[in-house]
């Protein structure tokens, strides 16, 4: 490998280098709504990826179930593995534990069950039309939204009993150790009581999604760190175009349109300073790439490693929150 950079000695090639090997755990390659912007698919992504010298890419679908992707490309894009789970949307019935089961059933079963994305509570409650210049809440904007959709999204209970399909859905998480538990696009506070939960049914890995990391307080992550559970950091929470994301909802009005607004957003600085302040040793890197109208993920890929090395992360960090920690996540042997 190329020696070490330093401020002032800066290398083009170190971070092609460490590419190699590297695992993006987080990609979206589709299939999506037609309403949604062009994606790679999953069977381009791979092939990008292993040409980079990669290790493996985890997909996120968040219209069905990744893992019967990850099979399809693994029997036709060979040198790459590529991986796959099930985020518990409302188009599948949200808290559904027949969902639940058939996905970790799905060909070589998944890897991760994720509390969902767009339509939890957290989320769901939060994406905005535009009216009169102003966002406003889909739940303020139109009342049927509350009725047919908020109704219907996840909401972990941050005290008290839980459902039976809750309890169902963490004991079959349990029962499969090689399969990690994702908060999703939850609250902070539904974070911790998740994190509880996952204590007492003994699921052993748990990933806090990046949406859900930034909603707890450093303090909070350092103690969910020295717990053993994993932290979440993604390109998109800092590098994003001011562009059309994922469309979750057919209808068009219910199009998310927060990101068209000036809105105060973290700098690459305070992300940065945030996963030095908590310790690489506790992150697990990744994209959350896949629409055209960003880069490809492999070279989403190169540039958050650029980042790294631009704050000074040393080769054998960004090496732990890029290859090492995503193994272990997903349960690859360490090379």
């Amino acid at each position: 490998m190329t020696s070490l950079e330093t401020f002032y000695d800066r290398s083009m090639e170190l971070p092609s280098e460490l590419l190699v090997g590297a695992i993006d755990s987080h990609v979206h390659a589709g299939p999506v709504l037609r309403s949604n912007p062009g994606h790679q698919d999953p069977f381009e992504v791979a092939i990008d990826a292993r040409e980079a010298g990669m290790r493996a890419i985890v997909y996120y679908d968040v219209f069905g179930w990744a893992s019967g992707t990850a099979w399809m490309v693994n029997r036709h894009v060979p040198g790459i593995q590529t991986f796959g789970g099930y985020l518990m949307n409302s188009a599948h019935g949200g808290l559904n534990p027949r969902s639940v089961r058939t996905a970790l059933y799905m060909e070589d079963g998944c890897r991760f069950i994720s509390f969902g994305s767009h339509c939890t509570h957290f989320s769901a409650s939060r994406e905005s039309t535009i009216i009169d210049g102003q966002l406003v809440p889909f739940k303020d904007a139109y009342p049927e939204f509350v009725e047919k959709e908020l109704s219907r999204a996840i909401r972990i209970p941050e005290e008290g009993p839980i459902s039976d399909d809750l309890a169902e859905i963490l004991q079959m998480v349990a029962d499969h150790p090689d399969v990690y538990l994702n908060t999703g696009h939850v609250s902070g506070p539904e974070v911790l009581r998740i994190l509880d939960l996952a204590e007492e049914f003994k699921i052993q890995k748990v990933l806090i999604a990046h949406p859900a990391r930034q909603q707890l307080s450093i303090d909070q992550q350092k103690d969910a760190a020295r717990r053993g559970f994993f932290l979440e950091g993604c390109l998109v929470d800092w590098l994003y175009p001011n562009a059309p994301r994922t469309h979750y909802y057919v209808e068009k009005k219910y199009m998310d349109r927060s990101g068209e607004l000036p809105r105060a957003r973290r700098t690459a600085a305070q992300w940065m300073a945030d996963i030095r302040e908590v310790g690489p040793e506790y992150f697990v890197l990744g994209t959350d790439y896949g629409i055209r109208a960003a880069s490809t993920p492999v070279q989403g890929m190169r540039t958050l490693i650029t980042t790294l090395l631009d704050y000074e992360f040393t080769p054998d960090e960004i090496r732990a929150m890029t290859a090492h920690n995503p193994a272990r996540l997903i349960g690859l042997d360490p090379q």
